[in-house]
């Protein structure tokens, strides 16, 4: 099992920058692809960025791709979302979660977060 306790959300004006931070439980977190999703009032939850278990390698959507970066700290056993240039389209509830998969991650994630609230005003 893992439990995932993201943080970090708030409110933030267009332009601005918020770090999310997801903190991770158990031993075995280097053995777990880590992303982000978010889920946007009446929208249904999409992928955002993931991350490698060795956090070599990344992916992003295209929505996000320039403006948001995903890291990790396996010896702190989180994962981070750095996120610029902020828009009020990404105004939503950001989710953590993780995977043993990082090409079944997007699409199946086994882990979840509660969310924080990431919203931008215009």
């Amino acid at each position: 099992q893992v439990q995932l306790v993201e943080s970090g959300g708030g409110l933030v004006q267009a332009g601005g920058s918020l770090r999310l931070s997801c903190a991770a439980s158990g031993r075995t977190f280097s053995s777990y692809a880590m992303g982000w999703f978010r889920q946007a009032p009446g929208k249904e939850r999409e992928f955002v960025a993931a991350i490698t278990e060795s956090g070599r390698s990344t992916y992003y959507a295209d929505s996000v791709k320039g403006r948001f970066t995903i890291s990790r700290d396996n010896a702190k056993n989180t994962v981070y979302l750095q996120m610029n240039s902020l828009q009020p389209e990404d105004t939503a509830v950001y989710y953590c979660a993780a995977k043993n998969s990082f090409v079944l991650l997007r699409s199946r994630p086994d882990y979840w977060g509660q969310g924080t609230q990431v919203t931008v005003s215009s």
